[in-house]
């Protein structure tokens, strides 16, 4: 079985392919790809989804699911979540199914705290007169753009940076088309790797965003992700990043246990997992931004039984992953809250952590 790494969703992806958010030291280097008008009409979300585990497995002999989709599918279930069919020998590609049932909480989520001194930067950046240029590092499917153009004024241009060119393409059809005052939204693609950005790959950068995404690098990919937005003058708004703590109503006995393995699976590989917002503030901070930090947790009830069971699934299957010796529990763990799920009886917050480094603009005193 491949090594995964989890999102903060607990949906795995693998360690090395590399969706929106998984950096890969294989990927080619960053350059344009595309430039495609903005059209609306199409929703999905940002976050990194599907790969192998198992739950009720170990995941030997061929017993490997898809982790998001659950355990092994019994005789008239359906994956909601699955890998979409590539070459063997290309990188994984995702299916927007996860991303779309998540666009809506993750919107919700986001610290709309930290806009404001975003704001207030952005109208004093040399050049603002021309526009704002917002790179999107890791940008899925574009739902950080859908949300975030919005919220700003002026015409826009935005930079999306993504390993998988089906996904690039999906999130260059699904942009906005005006932002705030109405002003025109522009976008162009770019298939690359987050590890190999650099301050000459964000010349003229007025913002770097990214949702779901410091949590499945590692130190080093995040000091380089901080090294090019200092080196460049520009800020960054970094959302969703997983705070490994999560509150299921009502508790089980098994909830810690769940969530210390899964937090555990998150680091694998050095991995920063419920580590990377620390890392990150110590990093732009080293790079001598201000760094501002916000929580932006998922608030599950109700009326988003659809995403909590999927999300179940996911977080449960990552915990047997890495410790497969809770299999039986887990199993019978997993059959309850997705039962207590669908009767409207469950309720979950997932934590996660916004982040805004605001650097120093170019030229600016030190």
């Amino acid at each position: 079985m491949r090594n995964t790494a989890t999102t903060h969703s607990g949906t795995a992806i693998p360690a090395q392919p590399g969706p929106d958010d998984a950096p890969d030291s294989a990927a080619a280097p960053l350059g344009n790809v595309s430039v495609e008008g903005g059209m609306s009409g199409v929703t999905a979300s940002t976050a990194s989804t599907a790969s192998t585990a198992s739950t009720g497995s170990t995941g030997s002999g061929g017993d490997e699911v898809i982790l998001g989709a659950g355990p092994r599918l019994r005789v008239g279930e359906r994956a909601t979540v699955r890998l979409r069919e590539t070459d063997p020998d290309e990188p994984a590609r995702y299916a927007p199914e996860w991303l779309e049932l998540r666009e809506g909480v993750d919107a919700s989520a986001r610290a709309h705290e930290l806009l404001d001194p975003l704001r207030i930067r952005l109208a004093n950046l040399p050049g603002r007169a021309g526009g704002l240029v917002i790179h999107d590092v890791g940008c899925g499917t574009g739902s950080m753009g859908r949300w975030l153009a919005p919220h700003l004024d002026g015409a826009q241009h935005w930079v999306l940076h993504d390993r998988d060119p089906y996904l690039l393409h999906f999130a260059a059809v699904a942009s906005p088309r005006s932002s705030a005052d109405g002003s025109r939204v522009t976008v162009e693609t770019r298939r690359g790797d987050v590890g190999r950005l650099t301050p000459d790959a964000l010349a003229g950068a007025s913002l770097v965003t990214a949702s779901a995404l410091l949590d499945v690098l590692t130190r080093e990919q995040v000091d380089t992700l901080a090294a090019a937005c200092a080196g460049a003058g520009c800020p960054a708004l970094l959302t969703l990043s997983v705070a490994g703590r999560v509150e299921l109503t009502p508790s089980d006995p098994l909830d810690d246990e769940i969530a210390e393995a899964f937090n555990a699976h998150q680091r694998r590989s050095g991995l920063l997992g419920p580590d990377a917002i620390t890392a990150a503030a110590e990093a732009f901070s080293e790079h001598g931004a201000t760094v501002q930090v916000h929580p932006s947790p998922w608030r599950l009830g109700p009326a988003e039984s659809a995403l909590t069971a999927q999300w179940l699934r996911g977080w449960v299957g990552a915990a047997v992953e890495q410790r497969p010796e809770l299999s039986d529990r887990a199993d019978r763990y997993l059959r309850e809250r997705l039962a207590a799920c669908e009767a409207g009886e469950l309720q979950v917050v997932v934590h996660h952590s916004d982040l805004l480094a605001l650097c120093r603009p170019i030229g600016a005193a030190s």
